[in-house]
């Protein structure tokens, strides 16, 4: 035998192997034990991986040829170094596991024990192998957060790359936060949350570790004009409101203040008195009142009740969270709507006025309110009277209280009427001034010639100033000789100076006539003479209509032409922009009218060579009665061809 050969087969001499008993896999255990100690664990897994048991017998030395050795020998085993566990005995192996002290399912929520806390982090006992650690920044909404303080975490994982125990707070809130919120909702329980940042109309508030939004006006009862003070703290709400299938929460901190205060609101409406005098803080100012804080009840002033003077705007006034007394003038029977009154604290102003004030007196004043129809003058504090537009001016046409007066102005006045009972006073600031119609009659006697300004026209006539309080009317007919005006405003606007004569005059009952075409002469006078019946003038066709034309004559006269008189001898009709001759038919110089004709011109001349031409056949010696008889009959036949 060979030395290879025999080494070989030293090899294949297995060493004796000692008798092991056979057992059967671990039962699980029911009992929690503290610990599962790390030796009795190895020890289960060789009495799991042992899955025949072998009598002690000593083994026969076996010669085997080194083809066979190679064949029967196990690499998996020698490369591994271990032997393969059969499957369903790693199964067993975990079974027997489970239940076992120390070991947690991931993602599953349990409790565990805060049993450190440092700067940044907090050390979790879950009562496994080993400890947790979760960032102290989910615990920002319990400041107040303690070593032995229990607390709910989520099992990210049992070991991560270097064998930690992973948990998270905030995971196992938010798992559970829905609960949480759904029974805080149902039975009214109050809860805790941390506010995290201001948004739009509100906040956002960390509940369970749920956003929940609180609106602005559910912070407090009183309006709130600094919401940064609320971030980053921590208070308490109530749930008022959760949509399931967006997953929206909205909290109230005011319901909890509200519940407080009506419990005080009992106890101060049911002492409520008209006439009672209590202290209380400005709340809120708005454009028409003051609400006021009579402690957990509130009250308006409304703007009328805060001075005996007029004022724009409560600020005017008072000022927020300033203290005041006030009066309650009037509640509703519930008592939910209170009335208060500030001014009625004083004496009247009018209780105060001076006594010796009269009417005809006159008093200076400030202009408090200006409208279309006059100004209120305040003559002393909380005393006003009023000045009609009327009494501005003693001018007669219809003006404006702003033409005369501003807000803000100090003016004169003589008092009208004065009732200190009723606490009325009327004023008129035209009373200070002579009235311009008291010599009239020396100023503008009828036939004078004067300026005046135009103020105002209507479809009949202009209005005229001649000075202030003298107004006069021009009617419409008395503006121009010549011109057919429709409207005033056709011939002058507001504010022309216009020439004007006093055509009538009644001082009773205030009224001037004026006109202004009296202040030239009348040019009709001049054109009776030119434009005498039968007289031939040039002239422009102006407009054409079914009646027939208008047409400018010299010196801008305006003659009419009715439709049978505007055919030219060419049998053609005159249209407009045309010019020729027109004879005068007709002549009015009382209505200014002038009726002319062009085709009268051409008749006329025919009418005159018929009459010539009989004259001449008259006289002619030699002419014969049938020469003659002719030639009528071929003028005859003209002039009917015409």
């Amino acid at each position: 035998m060979s030395e290879e050969t025999k080494k070989t087969e030293e090899q294949v001499d297995a060493p004796k192997v000692e008798k092991t008993e056979v057992t059967a896999p671990v039962e699980a255990k029911t009992e929690a034990t503290p610990v599962v100690e790390e030796e009795k664990v190895e020890e289960i897994v060789k009495e799991a991986e042992a899955p025949v048991a072998v009598e002690e017998a000593k083994v026969e030395e076996v010669k085997v040829t080194p083809e066979e050795f190679l064949e029967n020998f196990d690499w998996h085993k020698y490369e591994e170094g271990i032997e393969a566990v059969d499957e369903e005995n790693i199964k067993a192996f975990e079974a027997a596991l489970e239940g076992t002290l120390g070991l947690v399912n991931e993602r599953e929520v349990i409790d565990g024990t805060v049993v450190r806390k440092t700067d940044r982090e907090v050390i979790i006992d879950i009562n496994s192998k080993s400890e947790g650690v979760i960032s102290l920044n989910e615990f920002r909404y319990n400041p107040n957060l303690a070593v032995g303080d229990t607390v709910e975490v989520l099992v990210d994982k049992r070991e991560d790359s270097t064998g930690q125990l992973v948990l998270s707070h905030k995971k196992a809130r938010v798992i559970k936060a829905w609960d949480r919120v759904n029974n805080a909702h149902e039975t009214g329980e109050v809860v805790n949350g941390f506010v995290k940042c201001r948004t739009r109309g509100g906040m956002i508030v960390d509940v369970f570790g749920i956003e929940a939004f609180l609106p602005g006006s559910q912070i407090d009862v009183k309006p709130i004009r600094d919401y940064d003070q609320y971030v980053e703290k921590t208070m308490e709400f109530k749930v008022v409101k959760i949509n399931q299938e967006f997953k929206n929460v909205v909290v109230s901190h005011k319901a909890l203040i509200e519940a407080d205060i009506e419990i005080q609101k009992k106890e101060i409406i049911g002492k409520l008195e008209k006439g009672q005098v209590l202290e209380g803080v400005v709340k809120n100012i708005t454009s028409y009142g003051v609400f006021v804080d009579l402690g957990g009840v509130d009250g308006l002033v409304h703007i009328t009740d805060l001075s005996w003077s007029r004022i724009n705007h409560p600020s005017e006034v008072v000022e927020l969270d300033q203290t005041l007394n006030v009066v309650i003038l009037d509640f509703d029977d519930e008592k939910t709507r209170i009335q208060l009154g500030l001014k009625q604290l004083n004496a009247h102003p009018w209780e105060a006025l001076d006594d010796t004030i009269k009417v005809g007196d006159t008093v200076k004043g400030k202009v408090v309110v200006l409208a279309d129809y006059g100004a209120f003058i305040e003559v002393a504090q909380g005393v006003e009277g009023l000045i009609h537009v009327s009494e501005m001016s003693w001018s007669t046409h219809l003006r404006s209280a702003q033409d005369f007066v501003s807000v803000g102005d100090e003016v004169e006045a003589q008092v009208l009427t004065l009732d200190r009972e009723e606490r009325k006073m009327s004023l008129g600031i035209k009373q200070l001034h002579p009235d311009p119609w008291n010599n009239i009659a020396e100023k503008y006697p009828v036939g004078s010639k004067h300026e005046g300004t135009v103020r105002n026209y209507t479809n009949f006539g202009v209005f005229v100033e001649l000075e202030e309080g003298i107004d006069g009317l021009v009617y419409i007919s008395d503006l121009s000789w010549t011109k057919k005006i429709k409207h005033p405003s056709d011939f002058v606007s507001v504010g022309d100076k216009l020439e004007v004569e006093v055509l009538e005059l009644d001082v009773e009952g205030r009224k001037l006539n004026l006109g202004h075409k009296q202040t030239t002469e009348n040019p009709w006078d001049a054109h009776e003479a030119t434009f005498a019946i039968d007289s031939i003038h040039e002239g422009t066709v102006k407009d054409k209509s079914d009646k027939g034309l208008i047409v400018t004559l010299q010196d801008g006269v305006e003659a009419f032409v009715p439709s049978r008189f505007i055919t030219k001898e060419d049998g053609t009709k005159l249209a407009k922009g045309d010019t020729d001759k027109f004879k005068v038919i007709e002549f009015n110089k009382e209505f200014r009218r002038v009726v002319a004709s062009h085709t009268s011109i051409f008749k006329a001349q025919e009418e005159k060579n018929i009459k010539v031409a009989q004259k001449k056949a008259e006289s002619a010696d030699k002419t014969t009665l049938g020469d003659l008889g002719g030639d009528l009959a071929a003028l005859k036949k003209k002039m009917e061809g015409k």
